[in-house]
């Protein structure tokens, strides 16, 4: 059996445990690493000073803002790639996986080039003051040049995952990941670069991704051909790129929105407090990113029993998918709160309102992150099951629809600690949301598996 094929047994026959683990486990690691590259950049350039950690904070939301556009075209393209592979149409899935990678690439060209002619007055909307931005300039001016770099990756990712080729994203995060960890002292402090070295290492890792990726293609080992000439914008295929895809931008653009508002928030009680959230948005990502990459392995398993109607084995994916990923969220959650003084001081030397501040936040991230694995499951199944409006519904409860009224009354109620709070009480709030719309398809799950 050639490897293509043995892809096709796994999403269709192989035991769900077995399945998830070999779909979920190596994008879990990969996106693990990823993540820890990320907090790399926070650890070294930490040791520069307290703005330069700031100016690293306000620079995220912004990278988070074009990565978007990778998840809007591959996100969308992989959960309708899932389907069509469990259909058996191989000639559209070809079209589907060109149109996302080549439209990924020219949008994410064009809001780059907008992002850096305007870039001074966007990093001001995100929270940088006058010590914060000199720094908050040199770093992302070099970063987000060659974000386009990940969105091709990001765009990649989806569509491999989709195919079940989880090893392949597996290894093109991890050659980023430890190439970052490997040039990030070397560029801040042993060239002498500072904030401009961490945004040159993070470039140099994204570059040294999209070539796994380019070997992929080019070697033929994906089931998909990606031509410039496959493209096809067809109603029937942006429509269903773009009813997924639409929804995971707003996700991305709202974790973005969140994070600008709580950072704004922030500055109003200094550098300090605003330097905090940097770690403190940078951990409970490594979390959140641990349980999106096991769910990718999840998403192509859903979509295609989905697609052939095979409710029983969907059905048990989402039951082990819940216990699992919250058995995780638990561990996470409890290891963030019990720890989060001693986690702090790895990220400043002599600030200690900067601990006191980011070691109450990080206790109270870690503790309503316990839910999140179930939040997550279901998001990721509405969305995979093109049920665009419930899962763009769930997906922006956490950092939209419960976050923005959060954000917006609790700091005038309760000052600082209000900013604090704002995410673990939206948090909860989604948990109850999510509640209500699983039970609702369970129910309608169980009607169409007796029909």
């Amino acid at each position: 059996m050639n490897e293509k094929n043995k892809k096709i047994e796994l999403l269709r026959s192989a035991p769900i445990p077995r399945a998830l683990l070999a779909l979920g486990l190596p994008t879990m690691v990969g996106m693990l690493i990823n993540a820890l590259y990320n907090l790399a950049d926070t650890y070294f350039v930490g040791g520069l000073g307290t703005e330069q950690m700031g100016a690293i904070t306000v620079a995220y939301p912004l990278g988070q803002v074009v990565v978007g556009l990778g998840l809007l075209f591959g996100n969308g393209a992989a959960a309708y790639l899932s389907r069509l592979l469990g259909k058996g149409d191989k000639e559209t899935a070809n079209k589907v996986a060109s149109t996302a990678l080549y439209s990924s690439v020219f949008s994410g060209a064009i809001v780059i080039l907008c992002s850096v002619i305007f870039l001074k007055p966007i990093l001001r909307q995100l929270g940088a003051i006058d010590s914060v931005m000199p720094y908050a300039l040199t770093y992302t001016s070099i970063y987000i040049v060659f974000s386009i770099f990940n969105v091709f990756n990001v765009t990649m990712n989806n569509i491999v995952s989709s195919e079940g080729a989880a090893k392949t994203a597996m290894c093109a995060l991890m050659a980023g990941a430890v190439l970052n960890v490997i040039l990030d002292p070397l560029c801040i402090y042993g060239l002498e670069l500072g904030v401009a070295g961490a945004a040159i290492a993070t470039a140099v890792s994204q570059v040294v991704s999209t070539v796994v990726y380019l070997c992929y293609i080019f070697r033929k080992k994906s089931m998909f051909h990606f031509h410039i000439k496959e493209c096809c914008y067809t109603k029937e295929i942006m429509s269903e790129i773009l009813k997924i895809g639409i929804p995971t931008l707003l996700f991305q653009a709202l974790t973005s929105v969140s994070v600008a508002m709580i950072n704004d928030a922030a500055t109003e009680y200094g550098g300090s407090a605003l330097a905090a959230m940097g770690p403190v948005t940078k951990i409970m990502s490594m979390g959140s990113l641990v349980v999106f990459g096991f769910l990718k392995g999840f998403q192509p398993i859903a979509g295609f029993s989905y697609g052939s109607r095979k409710y029983d084995r969907l059905n048990e994916a989402i039951r082990i998918s819940v216990i699992w990923s919250t058995i995780f969220c638990v561990i996470f959650g409890l290891a963030a709160a019990v720890f989060s003084t001693g986690i702090m001081s790895w990220f400043t030397r002599n600030d200690t309102e900067m601990i006191r501040i980011g070691q109450t936040a990080l206790r109270a991230n870690g503790i309503s992150f316990m839910v999140f694995g179930f939040h997550t499951v279901y998001s990721f199944l509405f969305l995979v099951m093109g049920k665009a409006k419930e899962g763009c519904i769930l997906g922006a409860c956490r950092q939209g629809i419960c976050f923005v009224p959060v954000i917006l009354l609790l700091p005038r109620i309760w000052g600082l600690q209000g900013v604090l709070y704002a995410q673990p009480s939206a948090d909860v709030l989604t948990a109850a949301v999510t509640v209500i719309m699983a039970w609702r398809l369970r129910e309608e799950l169980k009607a169409a598996s007796n029909s």
